[in-house]
């Protein structure tokens, strides 16, 4: 049983706590320019056009009838590079009518190409806008942190998204029918 003074300090460091996470989480909405909307779970996402490295513009539309993962990376990004085997994997697993992984590029082009024509993909890749807003900010990435992967249902509703490199687990959760 604690003693009262114990029990006083133990609720004020839950309360400082309680704060500090409200205020990081304020601070992070604080790097969101007026007037732009943030994708959050359960939104269907902006039909956002991306470049692809054909040269073509993509629509996010295009992947519509599907369960897709965006996959927001760059070159220079170690856990993003360590990520990719098991996307991979994934991708090859689910097959061509199942879900379908998207990486998104937030990194030069030329990077981009390079860095492809040594590591080819068995999924698409298109290139993210670097500008504010950045096209990983729109879609819920707050504090533009790499890796950063979105979950979208066939209508492209967010059903979930996480920061941070996914594990073998929470891709095929994510990638199953009717998963999450």
């Amino acid at each position: 049983m604690l003693s009262r003074s114990n029990g006083i300090i133990l609720a004020l460091a839950v309360l400082v706590a309680a704060a500090g996470g409200w205020m990081q989480h304020a601070s992070q909405r604080a790097k969101v320019p007026a007037g732009v909307h943030v994708v959050e779970t359960g939104e269907i996402v902006p039909d956002l056009a991306l470049a692809g490295l054909d040269g073509k513009e993509h629509h996010l539309s295009d992947y519509r009838g599907r369960r897709v993962l965006l996959n927001f990376w760059a070159t220079w990004c170690g856990p993003c590079l360590q990520e990719m085997p098991a996307l991979v994997k994934a991708q090859a697993n689910v097959g061509e009518k199942g879900p379908i992984i998207v990486g998104i590029a937030m990194d030069d082009p030329p990077h981009v190409r390079s860095f492809l024509a040594s590591h080819p993909l068995n999924y698409p890749v298109l290139l993210g806008s670097l500008d504010s807003p950045s096209t990983s900010l729109r879609l819920g990435n707050v504090g533009e942190l790499l890796p950063y992967s979105v979950l979208l249902d066939e209508s492209g509703r967010v059903l979930a998204s996480r920061r941070g490199a996914l594990d073998a687990n929470t891709l095929q959760q994510w990638l199953a029918p009717g998963a999450p």
